[in-house]
């Protein structure tokens, strides 16, 4: 009798559905400033400009909606979301909570192939600040921080770090494109990585606390100079 082989479809690699697909690009342009606070995003138009029909088009609206970047009303449709000053303020104190918990696990057991991972996507997101490419900024400042929260091992915990970066993504972008405080977010995430490297706890949270909350004061203060603008 032969021998029973490995079911094949388990080591396919799942490849993006359309809805999926779509829910990626709506996203980066949420995020780059193409469609803005208030904007609808109309279903029909984004169909026809995506060549689609609109079922993939609802189902990527909804994906949007649960990752709190777009809400779905009543006789209105999809509306790219508003994040009141104090709420994104809060998000940011969230982010130094947990964060900096999230690092203070990870460093005993970071590796040396772990913080050269970690030192290599800081160079590509510096590369990126020095670029303008400001669609990388939002994904490598999050793989960076990441590549240094992941020894800690704490899946839940990352989610929701995770949901809380994708929403202040486009704040963050728009403070460094009004601020220009590149040279100290790189002088910080190097700081940081340092530190890491150096095994110091305390001093590590400290600083990646500090690091949270700073740029939150300084993108309150571009916000606010924004909207009056």
């Amino acid at each position: 009798m032969p021998a029973l082989q490995p079911e094949r479809a388990s080591l396919r690699i799942k490849r993006k559905s359309l809805p999926e697909t779509l829910a990626d690009s709506l996203r980066e342009r949420i995020l780059n400033g193409e469609f803005r606070e208030g904007d609808q995003l109309i279903q029909e138009t984004i169909a026809e400009e995506y060549e689609v029909s609109r079922m993939p088009v609802r189902e990527a609206l909804r994906q949007l909606e649960a990752s709190g970047l777009i809400q779905l009303k009543a006789h209105k449709g999809a509306v790219v979301t508003s994040i009141p000053l104090a709420q994104i303020e809060e998000l940011f104190e969230l982010r130094a909570l947990l964060e900096s918990d999230l690092l203070g696990r990870a460093i005993p057991h970071m590796t040396e192939a772990s913080l050269a991972e970690s030192a290599t996507i800081l160079k590509q997101l510096e590369d990126a600040y020095h670029a303008k490419n400001v669609a990388m900024w939002g994904q490598l400042n999050w793989a960076f921080h990441r590549s240094l929260y992941l020894p800690a091992g704490r899946v839940q915990t990352m989610a929701v770090v995770q949901g809380i970066n994708l929403q202040t993504d486009r704040y963050i972008r728009l403070q460094l494109l009004v601020t220009g405080d590149f040279a100290d977010a790189e002088g910080e995430h190097r700081e940081i990585l340092r530190l890491c490297h150096a095994g110091d706890v305390p001093a590590a949270t400290a600083f990646l606390n500090t690091h949270i909350l700073t740029a939150a004061a300084h993108l309150i203060q571009a916000l606010e100079a924004h909207q009056q603008a």
